[in-house]
């Protein structure tokens, strides 16, 4: 648990290094084992078949002899049966009854097996230690001339032990300095690699103490998943910073519009406490006035709240766009008695993706604009145009119009085209910021065109 709790409190280098040394090990040392037992069996067999070779050469050396030999001859021959074996190997011949007759080299003492004759015949080969090192053994049956017995050769394991001995030194000293190769690589591997990372921790870090003073900047460029991620937070502190000076601008806008009414209704209410209450027509006007700023207020609160809340989207929602707009046309003109609302369709009716309260919303900003911002009567041609894969609904006012440049700040929240009408019949400011809200979450997309003193027409497209 401490070893366990150690390592989650490292940093990520080292944990990248540790675990690198701790794989490759893990990897090399399984290698290792694999190899070593591999060429242990296969010089093991190599030495076996080693002393095997050997007896098969005397048992030749004693049948290719042309008549038969006496051990006296035999022992006359020793050189020649010297040249045979090696030099570490040592050779002795039993007669039946265990009684050693002849030796060849004298490397190892004597091992004591006892062997059945079927097992003599057969060539027994068997692996024993000797003053503690390991030989093999092998026996075998042997007739000279008259003489039968068995031979014994004693085969040391010594060169075979150094040579294992040496290869798993070797694989020690490589797996070492592999290890340590390894952890260096993978330390500087890992310094690269964080370097990224480390830049957008202290650019949090930044952000987090100091805001957005200064631009945030990485060095790296790569385009791998360090990258994406390093793009993904540059998207994203670019939208937070944009959305937090919205936010700025929105709490002084806010805090100004609703400043205005809240003194208006204070200085009429100080105005009703001097004077009205003697004076009807004072306190009938204040009162008035007061009710239309609070309705005012209370509308603007409405419109923020909505703004705020975000709502998600209605999937399987449907709107009858033929009902919405004579719906929106009967209100607003019950409204607004003077203003001509015309409504023209062409196309197979069909229903548009959208919920009927968000279309009539969006409606119903756009047509109320084309009548407030208007200086004629106002006169406002809805024209919709029922497509195979989209719906259009075009908007015409014959309004003030808006200038070129002010087209693309007319859904900031708060902004009016005329100033002139900021607190006199104007709106809160927050209509078409709410309408191109509701639009981006229904995939609406809206186009604005303007002439002064002509008009404005919204183009909106609703997808099917």
């Amino acid at each position: 648990m401490k070893l366990r709790d150690y390592f989650i409190n490292l940093s990520l280098k080292k944990k990248w290094s540790f675990s690198t040394a701790l794989v490759l090990s893990i990897s090399y040392a399984a290698i290792c084992i694999v190899i070593y037992f591999a060429l242990y069996n296969w010089l093991y067999n190599n030495e076996q078949n080693g002393a095997i070779r050997t007896v098969d050469d005397l048992s030749s050396f004693f049948n290719s002899q042309d008549g038969p030999m006496s051990l006296r001859e035999l022992q006359d021959n020793n050189g020649l049966m010297k040249s045979i074996i090696n030099q570490n190997q040592t050779v002795r011949i039993f007669n039946m009854d265990g009684y050693e007759v002849l030796r060849i080299n004298n490397h190892s003492p004597v091992v004591n097996i006892t062997l059945t004759l079927d097992e003599l015949l057969n060539t027994n080969v068997s692996k024993e230690t000797v003053d503690g090192e390991d030989v093999i053994v092998v026996s075998r049956f042997v007739q000279i001339g008259l003489f039968q017995g068995y031979m014994q050769l004693i085969h040391p394991l010594t060169t075979f032990h150094s040579m294992m001995q040496y290869m798993l030194t070797a694989m020690l000293i490589a797996g070492i300095g592999a290890i340590l190769l390894a952890g260096i690589i993978s330390f500087h591997l890992s310094n690269l690699l964080m370097k990224p990372l480390e830049d957008l921790r202290d650019s949090m870090i930044t952000v987090k103490e100091k805001g957005f003073e200064k631009p945030i900047k990485f060095s790296y460029k790569a385009d791998d998943e360090i990258g994406d991620l390093l793009k993904m937070y540059l998207a994203m502190m670019d939208e937070l910073q944009q959305s937090f000076a919205k936010q700025q601008q929105f709490v002084s806008d806010a805090s100004h519009e609703l400043r205005t009414p809240i003194q208006a209704i204070e200085g009429h209410l100080s105005l009703i406490q001097r004077w009205g209450k003697k004076n009807p027509e004072v306190l009938e006007e204040s009162l008035n006035t007061s009710i239309i700023e609070v309705r005012r207020m209370k509308k603007m609160i409405e419109e923020l709240l909505h703004l705020a809340r975000r709502e998600k989207r209605d999937e399987h929602s449907y709107a009858n766009v033929e009902r919405v707009l004579t719906s929106v046309k009967n209100e607003l003109q019950m409204i607004n008695s003077e203003a001509e609302i015309n409504i023209h369709s062409t196309g197979e009716v069909i229903q548009a993706h959208i919920t009927e309260n968000a279309l009539a919303q969006i409606v119903r900003n756009i047509i109320e604009n084309g009548i407030r911002y208007n200086i004629k009567k106002p006169i406002i041609e809805v024209k919709v145009h029922y497509l195979t894969e989209n719906i259009f609904i075009t908007i015409k006012d014959n309004g003030i119009g808006i200038h070129q440049e002010n087209l693309n700040k007319i859904f900031d929240r708060f902004y009016r085209v005329d100033d002139s009408r900021e607190h006199t019949g104007g709106g809160t400011g927050l209509g078409l910021s709410i309408t191109k809200m509701l639009a981006e979450k229904y995939n609406v997309e809206i186009e604005v065109s303007s002439k002064i003193d002509e008009g404005t027409v919204f183009t909106l497209r609703f997808p099917l």
